[in-house]
């Protein structure tokens, strides 16, 4: 295992590692203004939600590493207090990409990157309009980290005004993950698109799952149950009685079985969907 301190590593290290591991990130695709009405638009991978009541989002614009510079949306937001939040789709990634270059101040990215700007209704910055979701924001609070190259400064952002698009809508007006086909940002040059990459995962029952610590020992130790298989066992609502294991193994004619059998049958039903057949097995 590599075991690091972060200040016995360069900061250019320590970043890679960082984004490295900590993956798949959102992007924040920030569209900002300066004080004389100039256009900034750039992406953003240090970014998530944080509250809904008020409705925040926080994303970090931090400090250039080889020169520690600050970006133009740092200075932006800091001046106008003004933001807006785009959200980065597959159809527009290569174009959010080049919105990243390095141009020189008052240079729009709108224009470089070929991406249409459309007046926001409560604030000055424009949002994309090839963007699936947009967030008008006001900027609550610049939190600056440090001011060493690297740090970063959190730009806290209250949502003012939210744009969604009807294609990315479900019939009750709720966002179809699918649709709206999101890309997020790995380490390096990588990026993974959210639909290709998805899966579902039931959220544990309100009434309390069992836990993985109501298995029997030879299932928790198993070789052959892998932990997500421990997982959706220990979120069954209920233990199964005895008599109902005895039923279940007369139904099925069970012979004797191994250790190893029982974690085999079980596994196959765990990827039926029959928890509680595979709980009868192992407790049989």
């Amino acid at each position: 295992m590599l075991t690091v301190d972060p200040k016995e590593i360069s900061t250019a290290h320590l970043h890679g590692l960082m984004l490295g591991a900590v993956q798949p990130r959102p992007i924040a695709f920030a569209s900002t203004v300066d004080v004389d009405g100039n256009v900034n638009l750039s992406p953003y991978s240090f970014f998530n939600v944080f509250s809904a009541n008020p409705p925040i989002m926080i994303f970090s614009s931090a400090r250039r590493v080889r020169n520690n510079t600050v970006k133009h949306t740092l200075l932006n937001a800091q001046a106008t207090q003004e933001v807006v939040i785009n959200i980065v789709n597959y159809d527009i990634v290569q174009q959010m990409s080049l919105s990243s270059t390095e141009y020189d101040a008052g240079v729009d990215e709108f224009v470089k990157s070929g991406l249409t700007a459309v007046k926001s209704d409560l604030v000055q910055p424009p949002r994309v309009e090839e963007s699936p979701a947009a967030f008008e924001c006001k900027v609550k609070e610049i939190v600056e980290l440090g001011q060493e190259g690297g740090a970063g400064n959190l730009i806290i952002c209250e949502v003012v005004k939210v744009h969604i698009k009807d294609e990315v809508l479900t019939d009750d007006q709720k966002i179809d993950p699918f649709k709206i086909d999101t890309v997020a940002r790995m380490g390096g040059n990588w990026y993974c698109r959210s639909k290709d990459a998805m899966f579902e995962v039931p959220k544990p029952l309100s009434s309390l799952g069992v836990g993985v610590d109501a298995l029997p020992e030879h299932a928790r130790n198993s070789h052959v149950l892998t932990g997500n298989d421990l997982g959706k066992l220990g979120n069954v609502e209920r233990v199964p009685e005895r008599d109902e294991v005895i039923a279940f193994a007369k139904a099925e004619q069970l012979p004797a079985l191994s250790i190893e059998e029982k974690h085999n049958r079980a596994k196959e039903y765990i990827a039926a969907g029959q928890l509680m057949n595979a709980w009868n097995i192992l407790l049989f």
